[in-house]
């Protein structure tokens, strides 16, 4: 297989009519076949084709998860050109740059307000010839045109022909690093990079065309774009709806067996429910506190491979009956696994889940690995670990702990950034800059980001997003955690609530329900507070959070604080709160 438009091609010849993708509809939802998928793809690859897009060429995409957006990138691809991924949510100037930088001569635009973002920095964008909008209308100026009419140009251009120019080695797309330190780079993947990912998915038996994959993820994220290209390339039968509002209903409705999610994702399902229940108190807490502390024996024993004692068996059953199947039908009660990845997840929710028989396996890689480099298996999970590597990835740490990876899902490298692609891939490995460390059995065991380690003034290493998962895990109330301390003589923490889960307590408890009050309530600070005493106890002391402050406001994408994939931008947090922590050490600790 030499690209990703001929693993299509060649999808819609072995299943034509079998469901490729589901999308909302006013009447709920409605399904297209493969071969519905190759005419669109194939129209529209014809009309960019038109429009000049080729090999050797960009086009962008600056659109949200929906099926507009896979088809929009199939065609592109298909004509031999390269997609530029844009996050919707990123200012006209972080659009202008990755649009320039990139070389992009087209952009592709979900709406009338995001024509207007791109208007906004015209001036910026001498090289793109056209705007195609996918809902709204075409402009006088002949700049914007519709979707609709541009799948209906008329051309004699060749649709196999233009697929089968292109080679496995050529450009596929262009994603920009959402960039927690320093100025977005471009990663370049090769069709073959993707084809690599999907065919080692494939070969670890995961997933199968029985499955109905739930797809909401980001597709300007690499993850997103791995999970399109594995259904390809399985023939599996994907819903597509990125409204985060809609996630909860959606489950419920399409009853998927297979969702993808970044932890954040998780963290706020299990502090709902953990919430709930402590608000309703009395014997259902009793219950639920009895069920969780039963389902992470057996959970912790399958992890260990020791034989569940029938005591514990039968106890478990009775957990299931009275709570954990409740909670499996809040997701359609047919999710097989769920898939996480992106940022690191934290050991006790994947517990907790697994407890409930809703498995999560993680798995870990960087876009510059293809996203897929390393994912537990269901037959060998074991939470603090990204599991094995995939077939055909390698692995090695260095002195220094890094882990290093090797092999066909690796990065071409930076678009036109050759200090930084040597660097990054010097001794024929991709150095990650996370630090690590493989278990008995392989599995790989991810520290920290070897940038953000924190040293103390006394010279102690503390990672921080261990802390912060921990923390997150042990107060349902709280949305995000950051540690700070680094250079500083004790380590201290910023944490956020999500009002969302917090504000029923704050009812019941007869509590502010405005969060610049709560905040400083001491009955909420007696809430973190207990948090952070049971993570401190099994610390080393350095490494305990000494002090804490409650932000009135949670860290988002649109303040700067969180990237688009919801990690925590760390130097943009200590610009915007240095006030706050630098008083954390103007006094003992």
């Amino acid at each position: 297989m030499s690209s990703i438009p001929a693993l299509l091609r060649d999808r819609i010849a072995a299943t034509p009519d079998a469901e490729a993708y589901r999308v909302p509809s006013e009447a709920g939802w409605t399904s297209l076949t493969w071969r519905d998928v190759g005419e669109r793809v194939r129209g529209l690859a014809l009309g960019l084709a038109a429009l000049g897009a080729g090999p050797g060429t960009r086009v962008s995409i600056l659109c949200s998860t929906r099926l507009e957006w896979v088809l929009t990138d199939l065609a592109v691809l298909s004509t031999g050109a390269a997609t530029t991924t844009i996050y919707p949510s990123n200012t006209a100037a972080e659009s202008a740059f990755v649009i320039t930088d990139s070389g992009s001569t087209i952009v592709v635009a979900e709406n009338d307000d995001q024509v207007a973002k791109l208007r906004s920095v015209q001036k910026e964008l001498p090289d793109i010839t056209h705007v195609v909008v996918i809902d709204g209308e075409p402009a006088d100026d002949g700049w914007v045109l519709t979707l609709d009419s541009l799948t209906t140009q008329d051309t004699a251009s060749d649709y196999d022909a233009m697929v089968d120019a292109i080679g496995e080695h050529d450009l596929a797309t262009l994603i920009y690093t959402s960039g927690t330190t320093g100025r977005p780079k471009g990663v370049e993947l090769t069709h073959d990079n993707w084809l690599y990912a999907a065919d080692a998915v494939r070969k670890i038996e995961l997933i199968s065309e029985a499955d109905l994959h739930f797809l909401w993820l980001p597709l300007s994220h690499s993850f997103g774009k791995l999970l399109q290209v594995v259904m390809i390339d399985i023939g599996v039968a994907t819903a597509i709806d990125g409204r985060l509002d809609r996630i909860a209903e959606n489950l419920g409705t399409l009853r998927p067996t297979i969702m993808a999610a970044a932890p954040r994702i998780f963290e706020k399902i299990h502090n709902t429910v953990v919430a709930t229940v402590q608000r309703e108190g009395g014997v259902k807490a009793r219950i639920f506190a009895w069920a969780r502390e039963t389902g992470i024996r057996v959970s912790k024993a399958r992890q260990r491979g020791v034989a569940i004692p029938l005591t514990t068996r039968l106890e478990y059953g009775l957990a299931d009956r009275l709570v954990f199947a409740k909670l499996r039908a809040r997701f359609g009660g047919r999710i097989r696994y769920f898939i996480s990845g992106s940022a690191p997840l934290n050991q006790d929710i994947g517990e907790f889940f697994d407890a409930a028989g809703l498995t999560i396996l993680e798995g870990y890689g960087l876009t510059e690995s293809s996203a897929g480099s390393f994912l537990n298996r269901p037959d060998s999970v074991r939470f603090g670990t990204v599991g094995p590597p995939l077939p055909g990835t390698t692995v090695r740490i260095a002195d220094d702990g890094e882990i290093l990876i090797g092999g066909r899902g690796v990065m071409r490298g930076y678009h036109g950034l050759p200090d930084e692609t040597a660097e990054t891939l010097s001794d024929g490995w991709l150095h990650t800059g996370d630090i690590g460390e493989l278990d008995e059995a392989g599995r790989l065991i991810i520290t920290d980001r070897k940038k953000e380690l924190i040293k103390t003034s006394g010279g102690k290493y503390v990672a921080p997003t261990y802390l912060e998962g921990r923390i997150k895990a042990a107060c349902p109330y709280l949305s995000h955690v950051f540690i700070h301390g680094d250079r500083r003589n004790y380590v201290t923490a910023l944490v956020t609530l999500d009002m969302e889960v917090v504000r029923p307590w704050a009812q019941a408890e007869r509590l502010p329900a405005d969060p610049e009050q709560l905040r400083e309530h001491p009955r909420m600070r007696e809430e973190v507070e207990k948090a952070v005493k049971q993570v401190n106890a099994d610390q080393a002391s350095y490494a305990t959070v000494k002090k804490f402050a409650i932000l009135a406001v949670d860290f988002t994408v649109e303040t700067g604080e969180l990237t688009p994939s919801l990690k925590v931008k760390r130097k943009a947090v200590e610009e915007r709160h240095g006030d706050t922590l630098d008083a954390f050490y103007d006094g003992p600790a």
